[in-house]
């Protein structure tokens, strides 16, 4: 009975008032997503007595992380990356701390009875052509080398059991992974944030940040002073601070969701919350969700301009019957099972396709931490660690981890990098479609699908 409460509770609709009047806290977060919240969770675990305060300008999960497709995914496929950047022990440290946190998820929502229907199913990275096979095997070479693969390939039955569709030619299989229903989740972490004394105001935007020890933020109706601050707010970083304009690329990520279809997954034999990732560029994703839907979507579609967040990614996807093919593509049978709904969201892709934390403007009582590449569900726990330590001034633990860089690199000034975004997309849509149809895509294709990394190119492929 408890736990049915619990859920209800988590279900119901917040009124979390704005803030209209002047207060002061030993912390103030800007942003109330998933980074925001574990910042502020793991802050009290850490320190009970200290005074946090989250403002967020909308809901709390109104942004990525109540409207993202639900893999819970590790940086393990990012591994070569974080080494040619980091060194080795970095990139291990990194990979563990990744894998760590899907595990510590799971842990907090067992010990706090936050039913986010969390399923750790593991992953499957699959190859869906010719072109894609053989996608991971460097990556999983090196983490073989050093001891931390959880990855194993699976055999043509294990592969349509995991993945319930017969499109697959090839998978890699760890079972350090899963699903999530992504709003329950950050409407659950909010609860918890509160009953532990965590001041949360919704519908508060930050309208401006004095500096100075306090700092000063400023609200429509009131203001915070905080002597350490953080900010987490993500893919609006790069509107609200002008210094990282080209840190991050604004691409949408879009979504449909079906009807119940219980029985039609289980025939297919999609009877579990795995994540299912394809090898393409832009992947397509799916999972099954607890009330029996196929969930699917498919990054790298929208670009914005200048950084700027898009009426679109506000609204029903424009990319509906791109993702309707998909579906017919990996499981035919369900061809004529209704779309539900479909949603958009922004996505902050960094140069790197990894996250980066840093202090704004050599403040030391400022910290940030964005640029999540859309792998941010369990990588934003590993974040809020990050940004915790942070704010402590922790002389070890996560404090010093090498994404605490800054952002290392930058995207070409408008209008060189949505036209070349545009083109360099359109490049990969027709060289996939090329190797879809086995044929070899053309040379020009190829070549400028070989600046995918700075349009957003996923490291796993």
């Amino acid at each position: 009975m408890a736990q049915a409460l619990k859920r209800e509770q988590d279900h119901a609709p917040l009124n979390r008032a704005p803030l209209a009047e002047s207060i002061t806290a030993d912390v103030c977060i800007v942003g109330g997503g998933y980074t925001g919240l574990w910042t502020a969770i793991q802050l009290k675990q850490a320190q009970p007595e200290l005074d946090v305060v989250i403002l967020e300008k909308n809901l709390c999960g109104s942004g990525a992380s109540g409207r993202n497709g639900g893999c819970v995914l590790t940086l393990a496929p990012k591994y070569l990356t974080l080494r040619r950047l980091f060194g080795e022990a970095e990139a291990v440290r990194i990979v563990k701390g990744s894998e760590a946190a899907v595990l510590a998820m799971a842990d907090f929502c067992r010990t706090h009875q936050l039913d986010a229907e969390l399923e750790l199913d593991g992953a499957v990275y699959t190859a869906t052509n010719q072109a894609q096979l053989g996608a991971m095997d460097a990556v999983l070479a090196e983490l073989d080398a050093q001891r931390i693969n959880s990855w194993r390939s699976l055999a043509a039955d294990e592969l349509k059991a995991k993945t319930g569709s017969n499109a697959h030619l090839a998978g890699e299989f760890s079972p350090i992974a899963g699903s999530v229903q992504p709003a329950l989740l950050v409407r659950g972490l909010a609860r918890v944030a509160e009953q532990m004394g965590v001041r949360i105001y919704e519908n508060t935007p930050m309208l401006g940040i004095d500096y100075g020890q306090p700092a000063l933020l400023r609200t429509p109706a009131g203001s915070v002073r905080a002597t350490k601050v953080v900010l987490a707010l993500n893919a609006w970083m790069a509107s609200q601070f002008r210094q990282f304009a080209r840190s991050i690329a604004l691409v949408s990520s879009d979504m449909v969701i079906t009807e119940p279809c219980p029985e039609q997954l289980a025939q297919q034999g999609l009877n579990h919350g795995a994540a299912v990732c394809d090898s393409r560029i832009f992947v397509h994703y799916y999972r099954r969700t607890r009330d029996g839907r196929l969930m699917l979507g498919k990054g790298g579609n929208t670009f914005a301009f200048a950084g700027r967040m898009l009426a679109s990614f506000d609204q029903a996807s424009q990319y509906v019957p791109m993702l309707r093919q998909a579906i017919r593509r990996f499981f035919p049978q369900l061809a004529d099972v209704p779309i539900a709904a479909s949603w958009s969201g922004a996505s902050d892709r960094s140069v790197t396709g990894l996250p980066f934390f840093g202090q704004l403007d050599q403040q030391p009582n400022i910290v940030y931490g964005f640029g999540y590449s859309g792998n941010g569900v369990s990588t934003c726990y590993l974040g809020g660690q990050i940004l915790a330590s942070m704010v402590r001034e922790e002389a070890e633990g996560w404090r010093t981890c090498a994404l605490v860089s800054g952002p290392l690199g930058h995207f070409p000034p408008e209008p060189i990098r949505w036209l070349g975004s545009i083109m360099v997309r359109n490049a990969i849509r027709r060289k996939e479609n090329a190797e879809d149809a086995e044929r070899s895509p053309r040379w020009w294709d190829q070549w400028l699908a070989r600046f995918a990394a700075a349009a957003g190119k996923s490291d796993h492929h």
